[in-house]
């Protein structure tokens, strides 16, 4: 039998790490990296685990045609895909994970999103917490994340364009109620987006009893003779296998790594994966159905600018329906948008063929918006492994809704180009749009389902793993439900959450 371990000439000897650290983290996204720096900074003995490495700054803020030119932010695995054709998912394996490319945008979940929106197709699940069970972490979460913002926020809003005032005046006159998105903000002028290496990883960095390993792929997790605790975890540093040791193991992974180490670490106590007694790890994978759409500026712009303007008006539902459509938000410059690059609606041929000048001035000339619906949980949407590959199954649903939100906006465009008062946008022959790819999986949640039924949910309502003592769940796999506002902050917020509980068992 091939161990995932194995080397080309054969198994590879493992380097057993003798030491017993407090808590181990596995990945350094919102999840892991903040957790990283709240457990460290407490004075906890903390042995953090990351795939990737540090990611060039020129990487961190391509602002370029470039973005368009390659593929980037492509780890070298493929996997899967519904179709049964492999393809590349867009993922960052570097400190700071998937936040390198988030755009710094933190929303908090509304209220009711935490009780079951009326969704197109039924209702939208109980997530059983509340949002005054998160208040108090999302609150810390802006703290630390440095969130600017309107609504609250612990810093300022950063000023918008000149622009995109007029955009949002223009947006106003049609009497919907654009905001400021909430931003992350660090205080370097060379990489100004927060993100959870700077805010998180750097937060443990020269604490005594912190240690970071990068490029350490975890293989799998051992558990002792009962299978009720985690006892070590396999990595692959290099070309060798070690086992550490801890207290405490936090998986935070993604919703797709996490789930992939927990079915990887099948055992006779554990026959489908480790955790995997409700037959729910890997299922009830959900990812927003998001779609791009242009409009046509009525002057150039620098094609240069971060996320700007938010929209919710139609999450609730429009004058015909009382369903949850979903939110729009301005996609910030096509020319650092990393997701824009990714599945630019109409331009996916087109990009790759213009010559650099004529590219700059299409974008120059563009307004983009990301109009944005959750998807409800479904046990068929799942990740899986063939031997070693990942196999992702996956089907939308409440399409109805995304659609009908992107025609009510689409709507709102031309109304605001009909309207004598506005020049910053112009009609234009064609709106382009196009839903984000399959490979777009920054923003999937759900595989690890959180809820207090051993039966049907992976771990607890706290974050531990349902019948382990020392296992929890620091990231998006988690969600019950799929937000519509964004992931980041919600992560954050919980990871600060589950921390503190870890530090009381600990003492």
């Amino acid at each position: 039998m091939t161990h995932p371990g194995d080397t080309p000439n054969g198994p590879s000897a493992m380097v057993i790490d003798e030491r017993h650290f407090d808590v181990l983290i596995i990945g350094s996204g919102a999840g892991g990296g903040t957790m990283a720096g709240a457990l460290a900074a407490a004075g906890r003995k903390v042995l953090l685990l990351e795939q990737g490495s540090v990611l060039p700054l020129g990487d961190q803020n391509v602002a370029d045609i470039t973005l368009f030119r390659r593929q980037r932010y492509h780890p070298e695995q493929e996997w899967i895909g519904t179709d049964g054709d492999p393809f590349s998912p867009q993922m960052v394996e570097a400190l700071g994970g998937n936040t390198k490319i988030w755009g710094g945008v933190l929303e908090r979940m509304l209220p009711e999103e935490f009780i079951g929106l009326p969704m197109q197709e039924g209702t939208g699940p109980d997530w059983e917490l509340r949002y005054a069970d998160l208040e108090p972490w999302y609150d810390q979460a802006e703290q630390l994340y440095r969130v600017h913002g309107e609504a609250g926020q612990p810093f300022g809003a950063q000023p918008l364009p000149p622009f995109q005032l007029e955009l949002r005046a223009a947006l106003e006159r049609q009497g919907l109620h654009p905001y400021r998105l909430p931003l992350s903000v660090s205080e370097s002028a060379e990489d100004p987006s927060g993100d959870a290496e700077r805010f998180g990883v750097d937060r443990a960095l020269g604490q005594a009893g912190f240690e970071l390993r990068q490029g350490a792929r975890v293989l799998m997790l051992h558990c002792d003779a009962s299978g009720s605790e985690v006892r070590g975890v396999e990595a692959q540093i290099g070309h060798q296998r070690w086992l550490f040791k801890a207290h405490q193991v936090v998986l935070a992974a993604g919703a797709i790594g996490s789930a992939v180490i927990l079915l990887r670490s099948a055992s006779d106590a554990h026959p489908h994966g480790l955790a995997n007694g409700s037959d729910q790890v890997g299922r009830q994978l959900m990812r927003p159905q998001l779609t791009a759409m242009l409009q046509r500026a009525g002057r150039a712009n620098s094609g240069r600018y971060g996320p700007g303007l938010g929209v919710l008006d139609f999450h609730g539902g429009d004058r015909n329906v009382r369903y949850a459509l979903g939110a729009v938000r301005g996609g910030g410059g096509v020319l650092q948008d990393p997701l824009f690059a990714e599945s630019p609606p109409v331009l996916s041929l087109v990009s790759r063929l213009l010559p650099d000048g004529a590219l700059e001035w299409l974008a120059d000339r563009s307004v983009s918006w990301w109009v944005s619906s959750a998807v409800s949980p479904d046990p068929g949407n799942r990740v899986s492994l063939r031997g070693e590959r990942v196999v992702i199954n996956y089907l939308p649903n409440n399409c109805e809704a995304h659609d009908r939100l992107v025609y009510r906006w689409l709507d709102v465009m031309q109304r605001v180009e009909n309207d004598p008062d506005t020049t910053v946008v112009q009609r234009a022959p064609i709106y382009p749009r196009g839903e984000a790819p399959l490979s777009v999986m920054g923003f999937s949640c759900g595989t690890c389902r959180m809820g207090s039924d051993p039966a049907t949910a992976v771990v607890s309502l706290e974050g531990r793993c349902h019948g382990l003592a020392n296992l929890w769940i620091a990231d998006a796999s988690v969600f019950p439900g799929c937000p519509a506002v964004g992931l980041g902050l919600t992560v954050v917020a919980n990871a600060l959450r589950i921390g503190e509980a870890i530090g009381g068992i600990l003492g």
